[in-house]
C-alpha cells in the first residue's frame, strides 16, 4: 500500500472542515442525548473495524482509552456478542454500528431496529445514528486515501 492518493482532506480542505464540523456537531449531540465518550468511542472503533480502516481505529482507540475503557473490553469489540464485558446498552449501540455499517445489506433490518429501540431512547438511537453515519464517513475518505497507519514508538508492555 505505498501508492500515493489523492488526500482528499488536503485537496478540498472546505469539504474536509464541513465534515469535521458535523463530527463536532454529532459529538455535542451524542452528549446531549446521553451518550458518553465511553459508549460513542465504542462504536467509532467498531465502525472502523468493521470498514477496514486502521486510522480511525488508531485514533478512536486513544480516545477510548482517556474516555476510561481498558485493554480487556477494547479488545474484545469485535467479539461482542461472545463477550460477557458489555452492557445492554453497548451491545445495542454495536448491533447499531453493524446495522448502519453495513447498511447497504439489509438497511436497518426491523428486528434490530426494535431490538435497540427497545434499549435506547429515541434521543440515544438518534445520536449513535449520527455517530454511525459520521464515522462511516471518515471510513471512506481515510481509505479511499489509504492514509498511513505507521508502527508506534516502542511502549512498554501493559
Amino acid at each position: 500500500m505505498s501508492e500515493t492518493r489523492v488526500h482528499l482532506s488536503k485537496t478540498e480542505p472546505a469539504a474536509y472542515e464541513a465534515l469535521d464540523q458535523f463530527a463536532r456537531t454529532v459529538g455535542q449531540i451524542c452528549r446531549d442525548n446521553g451518550i458518553d465518550d465511553r459508549l460513542k468511542e465504542i462504536v467509532m472503533i467498531h465502525c472502523s473495524q468493521l470498514n477496514g480502516c486502521a486510522y480511525c481505529a488508531r485514533v478512536h482507540l486513544d480516545r477510548a482509552v482517556k474516555a476510561g475503557l481498558d485493554t480487556d473490553t477494547i479488545v474484545q469489540i469485535p467479539t461482542w456478542r461472545e463477550s460477557g464485558v458489555f452492557s445492554e446498552r453497548e451491545r445495542a449501540a454495536l448491533e447499531l454500528a453493524e446495522a448502519f455499517t453495513f447498511i447497504h445489506e439489509d438497511g436497518i433490518p426491523d428486528d434490530v431496529y426494535d431490538r435497540v429501540g427497545g434499549v435506547l431512547t429515541e434521543k440515544e438511537y438518534a445520536a449513535l445514528s449520527w455517530a454511525c453515519v459520521s464515522i462511516n464517513a471518515f471510513n471512506r475518505i481515510v481509505i479511499a486515501g489509504r492514509y498511513p497507519v505507521p508502527p508506534r514508538a516502542a511502549q512498554a508492555p501493559v
